[in-house]
């Protein structure tokens, strides 16, 4: 083999290194762990009124939120299971349900409603409209939150009972009564939402490497 054959072969494997090394680093999140999201939460409006983070926090997942322009009062405050916040959604009656494309609360083990994966505290909104939550979590792997079809997160209008609603007293009394089920204790709506009211607002979670 002449030196000028050998050179050649070497510039070409130098070249197709650097390509390869090029085209890593153009995608370095492939295969990667998430080490950060976050979420900007619009009204049905499209009005900015929070934005949430969640950070891998050694084996748990720390999340910071902040909100501005609420109703007073508590707010439920969930992860829900489809990554697509359309203010005019219909339900499948036809009629229009903000934010229903959704889905329900991220609920992989089919749980009932304060047990769910995706249910957070929810958060209490002062005075003045604004709010501050701060909390960690291990139910939920950021990875989760970005699989195939996504995740997003939901700020409901009104308070979530986390569905603490029990069907006797400690002496064994009936408490509770649905109505609308004809049931003793948490019906139907309770076990899924925690009461929580009308979806006020939604975010998508999106990947943030910063």
């Amino acid at each position: 083999m002449s030196l000028r054959s050998s050179r050649t072969r070497i510039l070409l494997v130098v070249a197709a290194l650097t390509v390869g090394a090029a085209i890593l680093s153009a995608a370095p999140n492939v295969g990667a762990h998430r080490k950060h999201l976050r979420a900007t939460v619009r009204n049905t409006g499209g009005a900015t009124v929070g934005h949430i983070n969640f950070t891998d926090d050694d084996g748990a997942v720390l999340v910071k939120a902040r909100f501005r322009g609420l109703a007073p009062g508590f707010h439920g405050f969930h992860i829900h299971s489809i990554g697509v916040c359309d203010p005019s959604a219909k339900d499948p009656t036809g009629a229009t349900v903000p934010f229903f494309s959704a889905g329900g609360h991220y609920n992989p083990e089919a749980s009932v409603h304060g047990s769910h994966a995706g249910d957070m505290p929810p958060v209490l909104v002062l005075q003045d409209g604004t709010a501050k939550l701060r909390f960690r979590t291990d139910r939920f792997g950021l990875d989760e939150l970005i699989d195939d079809n996504g995740s997003a997160v939901v700020l409901h209008a009104g308070p979530d009972n986390l569905g603490h609603i029990p069907a006797a007293t400690p002496t064994g009394g009936e408490r509770y009564h649905s109505h609308l089920e004809n049931v003793f204790g948490p019906d139907s709506l309770t076990r899924a939402t925690g009461d929580a009211g009308a979806r006020f607002g939604c975010a998508l979670v999106d990947s943030d490497e910063r």
